[in-house]
């Protein structure tokens, strides 16, 4: 079985000290490729190098986490390096971007305003340029969704990923009839998010991709609460290699074999993100 993590942040501090050994492990256990996203323009040259360095693909784009710090400067650096990089086979997606309403401050005058407008511009920037987005949804479908519309047009159709995907099954349909691939990682693991194993378990296979948000969103398995941190347990670092146990939670819970999952979800990232097709022959 070969497998594509579509979203993991492999040039994350947290893997300084063993970057190629986590990309070395992944492969064994069967990740074919992976997906880095950059995050703000601090990092477009990092993620771009790395995954050359490790043969693996990269986005480019300005997090909503990261809008706070964002002028009007990097998003014109962001349309440099998409038309810059267009030949670059390793170049899939505008991404991470999107929007965030779970961060408090993020919700408030100006900020709040501030990233629909660099979210917007992204999108913009992803019609220019003639490429799938990579989405950030966290408490945010709806509003993602209303300038996916707008952007898009009457007849919008969009090729990219809603990563990280946590919402109702309607907006999951509407992300869907847009053209997106809904992302499921290692949140799916835990059996008290009965809404995400729900949706898992019954959205259409071929709207399903896999990732992992490494070093974060880790599974069940290595995740540590509050109280165990506080006496000194550190929390378990997530990692491409993890793919292939999330994976077959997945498997169990729509009741098909890891093979067909491996088979559908390697199909459906090349839908989303067709330059993958160039990397994977």
């Amino acid at each position: 079985m070969r497998w594509i993590d579509t979203h993991t942040h492999l040039d994350a501090a947290e893997f300084d000290a063993d970057r190629s050994l986590v990309r070395q492990q992944a492969r064994q256990a069967g990740v074919a490729l992976c997906v880095i996203p950059a995050v703000e323009r601090s990092n477009f040259a990092t993620v771009r190098e790395l995954a050359h360095a490790l043969g693996d693909s990269y986005c480019l784009g300005i997090h909503p986490l990261c809008v706070a710090g964002a002028t009007d400067a990097d998003l014109e650096a962001l349309d440099d390096a998409l038309a810059a990089q267009r030949d670059d086979p390793r170049l899939l997606a505008v991404g991470e971007v999107g929007l965030d309403y779970f961060v408090p401050e993020l919700c408030e005058s100006p900020l709040r305003e501030r990233q629909e407008a660099v979210y917007r511009r992204q999108l913009q920037l992803a019609r220019r340029h003639a490429m799938p987005v990579v989405l950030h949804v966290r408490k945010s479908a709806d509003r993602l969704l209303k300038h996916l519309r707008e952007v898009g047009g009457p007849q919008a159709r969009w090729q990219g990923i809603a990563h990280a995907f946590n919402g109702s099954v309607v907006q999951a349909a509407e992300f869907i009839q847009l053209g997106f691939k809904l992302g499921f990682g290692g949140a799916v693991t835990f059996e008290r998010a009965l809404q995400l194993r729900h949706l898992a378990r019954t959205l259409p296979l071929d709207a399903i991709v896999l990732e992992t948000d490494s070093p974060d969103m880790p599974p069940h398995w290595l995740y540590t609460t509050a109280a165990q941190r506080a006496a000194g347990h550190a929390q378990g670092r997530n990692a491409p290699q993890e793919l292939p146990l999330i994976a077959r939670c997945i498997a169990d819970l729509r009741g098909i074999s890891p093979e067909a999952l491996a088979e559908a979800t390697w199909h459906n990232s090349l839908q989303a993100l067709p330059k993958l097709k160039t990397l994977l022959v």
